[in-house]
């Protein structure tokens, strides 16, 4: 198999619970596409599973596929259900927590400016 292998297939249709399956206790991860511009990776979080407030130096969209997510945002909550998107500002402090199994695509958008 090519270096790519886990990047999104482009001779079919995909979906997501192919691509990525929840496991027991744990976070899943796979980089559908990569360049300079930023980076699509989906996830599946299996319930009550999270990232910690972080903060990162560009703008993420967070689009839950299925299953129910918390996202934190600068201190305010903001529940999500399959099909909603949020947009999690640069530099602003954010957690997510998954309130029940659930997959999410994570769209980072880093700055052309910044890159090299």
């Amino acid at each position: 198999m090519s270096g790519h292998h886990d990047a999104l297939p482009t001779d079919r249709a995909s979906r997501p619970e192919e691509l990525v399956a929840t496991a027991p206790g744990a976070i899943v991860s796979r980089v559908l596409a990569k360049a300079g511009g930023g980076s699509v990776t989906l996830f599946a979080f299996d319930g009550n599973q999270g990232l910690s407030e972080h903060t990162a130096p560009f703008d993420a969209l967070v689009q839950l596929v299925d299953g129910a997510l918390d996202v934190v945002i600068g201190g305010h909550e903001v529940h999500l259900e399959a099909g909603e998107i949020v947009r999690m500002p640069a530099n602003i402090p954010h957690a997510l927590h998954a309130t029940a199994p659930c997959r999410l695509l994570l769209t980072m958008l880093r700055d052309s400016e910044t890159e090299g």
